[in-house]
């Protein structure tokens, strides 16, 4: 059993847990439910940077354990505002990422104009209804855990709560699953192979060529260094996200200005 088919397993348990505990009726009633959105595709079509910047909010991962000791994502934010990032990911699965939903709604509360990624597994209608309540303007959607009807429904569920869908592939089949069923607006192409959890912008070089001109390449993991972005920037990459080396950077701005520039 790989690492993502543990996260996925803990997730069916974990999404069973909380609608018992929170039924989904009574998602409406959370704060943001009923705010309007924030559009990163907006962000990153209009930026006057290269390359847009998606800046990641995670306190751990699988594969390095605690990034940061003294996690707080509100100061991570006056951090990532003063950058002038184009988006901020924020980690929401508990058991591998010690993420929260709280933290979403935490950073949501200091901001109407930074659109905000809940960054999970999502495999459950359910989940939505939660990133929508939470504060989130954007979901991820991950082609290699979900059947093609489920993410077909999961996408378009999404859509008619407001919400922006990040879909994100590793390889030419999870790039094919998606494609078969409409164009995404935005895919998310992760460097990260989630089975070994080895880096490479090399697939993003790979594959940018097989997905369609009209919708937005986000380049995922991996990147720390100012000329993998001019090189993904020529080959027409609009946005990166970025994660382990911010947070683990002494100085988060510096690094974000460094990779994509002031603006």
């Amino acid at each position: 059993m790989t690492i993502l088919d543990q996260i996925v397993a803990k997730k069916k348990s974990e999404v069973a847990e909380r609608k018992r505990q929170f039924p989904k009726n009574h998602l409406k009633d959370l704060p943001f439910y009923h705010e309007p959105t924030v559009s990163i595709k907006q962000k990153l079509i209009t930026t006057s940077r290269k390359v847009g910047i998606i800046a990641e909010m995670k306190k751990a991962s699988p594969s390095k354990g605690v990034l940061l000791e003294k996690y707080e994502p509100e100061q991570l934010f006056e951090l990532y505002q003063k950058a002038e990032v184009e988006g901020i990911s924020i980690l929401t699965d508990q058991p591998f990422f010690q993420g929260n939903l709280i933290h979403l709604m935490q950073v949501r509360g200091l901001t109407n104009s930074i659109p905000l990624l809940r960054k999970d597994f999502i495999i459950d209608p359910y989940q939505i209804d939660e990133a929508k309540g939470y504060g989130a303007s954007v979901i991820l959607l991950i082609a290699a855990i979900l059947e093609e009807q489920q993410y077909q429904e999961l996408y378009l569920q999404a859509k008619e709560l407001g919400l922006e869908v990040l879909t994100e592939v590793h390889d030419e089949l999870d790039l094919e699953k998606v494609l078969r069923s409409f164009t995404p607006e935005m895919i998310g192409i992760n460097n990260r192979n989630l089975k070994t959890f080895q880096t490479s912008i090399d697939q993003t070089v790979k594959m940018i060529a097989n997905i369609p001109k009209d919708t937005i390449v986000i380049s995922e993991s991996g990147i720390h260094r100012k000329e993998q972005v001019d090189q993904l920037a020529e080959i027409g990459v609009r946005g990166i996200l970025v994660g382990e080396s911010i947070v683990r950077s002494k100085n988060p701005q510096e690094m974000i200005e460094g990779l994509v520039g002031k603006k």
